[in-house]
């Protein structure tokens, strides 16, 4: 690894991270502001995508082509649709799928798009390194399918819809597009989630309320994955 992208969707995801680091450098570019930094011998640069598919995928790509990272991680948060997930539960995604991708009139499933698949996943190697640090710090992580859409799902029907088509565990809105992006330009990425709404919740009411804890919650994992993979 000679470069690390760190990608949150809102600026409240990556605050909590750029209080790790010191002597960071703004860096503006395509109407975002990229921030560089090192911790120890790594560079490091940090961004906020913005919320969505559109976004993510232009942050992401940015980050790889302009500024040359070669290993990208995810931190935010997302709405728990697996019963078993509760508030702060901490998720990484062996796999994403973008749930409202929809040709099904052409004979294809849900979240399929020609020359594509249903499902993007995610680095093997990055995956264990998180199990690893989970474990030596007695965290509970959850490896699961993470989907992703333009849409803030708060409909109970949609949410179910979700969790039987597709059997996923978290709902969100960029981490799908940034794997493919990862997929397709041979780029290793980990995607992190803290749970900060569930499905027996009303999700738009309790937003606002999680949203700063959880994302500091999955900063902070993020960060002893990042000094792991330092050493």
């Amino acid at each position: 690894m000679t470069k690390l992208a760190i990608i949150g969707a809102m600026e409240e995801e990556i605050i909590p991270l750029l209080l790790k680091f010191t002597d960071v450098k703004e860096n503006n570019f395509a109407s975002n502001t990229y921030y560089e930094c090192k911790l120890g011998n790594l560079d490091v640069v940090i961004a906020y995508s913005k919320i969505g598919k559109v976004f993510s995928t232009l942050t992401a790509t940015t980050m790889i082509e302009k500024f040359g990272c070669d290993t990208l991680l995810f931190s935010g948060v997302a709405g728990g649709i697996n019963p078993d997930l509760k508030i702060g539960d901490l998720i990484i995604a062996n796999k994403l799928t973008q749930h409202d991708l929809d040709i099904t009139a052409f004979g294809h499933p849900h979240g399929y798009v020609p020359g594509g698949g249903v499902f993007v996943h995610t680095d093997e190697k990055l995956k264990n390194v998180a199990l690893e640090v989970a474990n030596e710090n007695n965290i509970k992580l959850i490896e699961g399918i993470i989907a992703t859409g333009d849409q803030f799902v708060a409909n109970e029907q949609r949410k179910n819809f979700i969790l039987n088509t597709f059997n996923a565990d978290a709902l969100e809105m960029e981490g799908a597009s940034v794997a493919v992006v990862c997929d397709a330009l041979n780029v290793p990425c980990l995607i992190l989630r803290a749970i900060s709404d569930t499905a027996d919740m009303d999700a738009g009411f309790n937003f606002d309320e999680f949203l700063e804890d959880s994302a500091k919650k999955s900063a902070d994992f993020l960060i002893k994955v990042v000094n792991k993979l330092n050493k």
